[in-house]
């Protein structure tokens, strides 16, 4: 069976069984994850080198950061919703620069703290398992809809919107009016399991062929994760080929980035969220492999909600951490 094969079938059924068996389970997949990627040398993602040279012409440094503190982007239920101004109805062209050679400017003002988005793709992966439903719900919808007039005014091809388990459908892609963010969750119904690792490696096995193939125009992505629960399959392997696979092919640092989000105050939800971020590395085998993923864990008082100004601030935080290594790296070179 190829890696590809063994990713793609990562995704088992949603898991119902008490904390001590669930943790014999997680580490019995921790466990095969590590003998699978055990190895610095196993090739991610099954996919051949371009023979095409790489623009870059210096390996991309490790980029695992130490630990840091993030902007929480929970805001007390008594706090009035950020503004925001409608979308308009045609949004400047932005011009893409060279997008894998050059780092992207910090162009964050207080008159534009979201300038970086010119340059990136955004892609929210929502969870709709059952456990979504009723006020987490509305609270991921409502959070998406103030992000998109803001991503719209710097990216005139919108967001994208994926679900953990409602199917993929062209109407969630490119969108730029918070009014169809609400015609599109209104559609989807919460339920089933929370197969994150299967939904993940839909999505950046693409994008990395993509990326393999046109290097100098395929924007960076940020992908969004926003859930309320412990993964029911293994979101480990996909993370882990992927950041291997940006190192095979000298990435940029900011080329991927994966910010998790929670909602809600699970405990095993908030401790796997955390393994995600600083142990991805160890589990892979692999001290040196880059660090793609960012994860948020609840940490607001009681009645906190996610809010979309509090994302974008957390992705803004993630992006310049990894821009602030790259300019670290060269200067030392």
């Amino acid at each position: 069976m190829s890696r590809d094969e063994d990713l793609a079938g990562a995704a088992v059924q949603p898991r119902r069984t008490n904390s001590s068996e669930k943790k014999r389970q997680r580490d019995n997949m921790l466990n095969t994850i590590r003998s699978k990627f055990g190895s610095k040398n196993t090739t991610s993602m099954n996919t051949k080198q371009s023979n095409v040279p790489h623009p870059q012409q210096n390996h991309t440094p490790s980029t695992r950061r130490p630990a840091s503190t993030i902007s929480n982007p929970f805001k007390s239920s008594n706090d009035a919703p950020p503004a925001y101004s409608p979308a308009p109805n045609a949004a400047p062209m932005v011009q893409t620069p060279t997008l894998t050679t050059t780092p992207p400017a910090n162009q964050s003002t207080a008159d534009d703290p979201y300038a970086f988005l010119d340059i990136f793709d955004t892609v929210f992966l929502i969870d709709d398992s059952g456990s979504m439903a009723g006020s987490r719900w509305r609270e991921a919808a409502r959070a998406i809809e103030t992000i998109t007039p803001i991503c719209t005014a710097h990216d005139a091809d919108g967001i994208d919107l994926y679900f953990l388990n409602h199917p993929d459908h062209t109407s969630h892609h490119n969108v730029t009016r918070s009014a169809a963010v609400r015609d599109i969750f209104s559609t989807v119904h919460p339920r089933a399991g929370t197969p994150t690792g299967q939904r993940l490696n839909q999505i950046l096995k693409p994008y990395l062929r993509r990326y393999e193939a046109a290097p100098e125009t395929t924007k960076p992505m940020n992908i969004i994760c926003i859930t309320d629960g412990e993964p029911s399959d293994d979101v480990e392997s996909p993370l882990i080929a992927a950041a291997k696979k940006l190192d095979k092919l000298e990435a940029s640092a900011w080329q991927v980035g994966v910010q998790f989000f929670q909602v809600g105050n699970d405990e095993s939800a908030r401790q796997h969220l955390r393994s995600l971020d600083d142990e991805l590395g160890e589990i892979a085998g692999d001290g040196e492999m880059r660090d793609i993923v960012d994860t948020v864990p609840f940490t607001g008082a009681e009645g906190g909600l996610l809010t979309g100004e509090g994302i974008l601030k957390v992705v803004l935080g993630a992006v310049n951490r990894r821009l602030d290594r790259k300019r670290s790296w060269d200067l030392h070179r």
